[in-house]
């Protein structure tokens, strides 16, 4: 199943990362360890914000997503499931 996730970083936390130089590594482990099917990254709602579109096998997928994002940011996450347009039209055509 496709899941988008939204991780809206602590300003403070990766403040923190940004002066230490440390932004740029962090995010490639946690890209490295999650492995996106695409990533976004902009300021939504004034915060530092990742978009990242998962490709989930099982539920229990769910914790370690998050982990990155909560111990190295201290971000507020969100996990929302997606469709493509492959998986509508499929969901749809089971509406019949």
């Amino acid at each position: 199943m496709r899941v988008l996730l939204k991780a809206t970083l602590d300003t403070e936390k990766s403040n923190e990362a940004i002066r230490s130089g440390k932004m740029p590594e962090l995010m490639k482990e946690a890209m490295d360890h999650l492995k996106p099917e695409a990533a976004y990254f902009g300021p939504m709602g004034g915060r530092r914000t990742a978009l990242l579109v998962l490709d989930m096998k099982d539920s229990s997928e769910v914790p370690p997503a998050g982990e990155p994002f909560f111990t190295m940011f201290n971000a507020e996450v969100e996990m929302i499931p997606i469709m493509n347009g492959e998986d509508l039209q499929k969901g749809l055509s089971q509406l019949r």
